[in-house]
């Protein structure tokens, strides 16, 4: 239970950091970028993979069942 709520944590985080450069790197449109110029950018740059990373983990985090521990009596 603690270890996917810490791996639910790092993939917000990672969620997040992600996110913010790819608000971050809006600021290439106004000088002048491509929309594609502005993804083929983002694609090559690791703090925006962050993004994607931390959604598969939240996915993998949620769609994971739980094992359950029998108790023998």
């Amino acid at each position: 239970m603690i270890t996917r709520i810490v791996f639910f944590l790092i993939g917000f985080i990672f969620m997040i950091i992600g996110f913010s450069y790819f608000i971050i790197y809006i600021n290439l449109l106004s000088f002048g970028y491509t929309i594609s110029e502005y993804l083929s950018y983002c694609i090559t740059r690791y703090e925006c993979w962050l993004l994607l990373i931390g959604i598969i983990i939240i996915l993998i985090i949620m769609l994971r069942k739980e094992k359950k521990h029998d108790k023998c009596l």
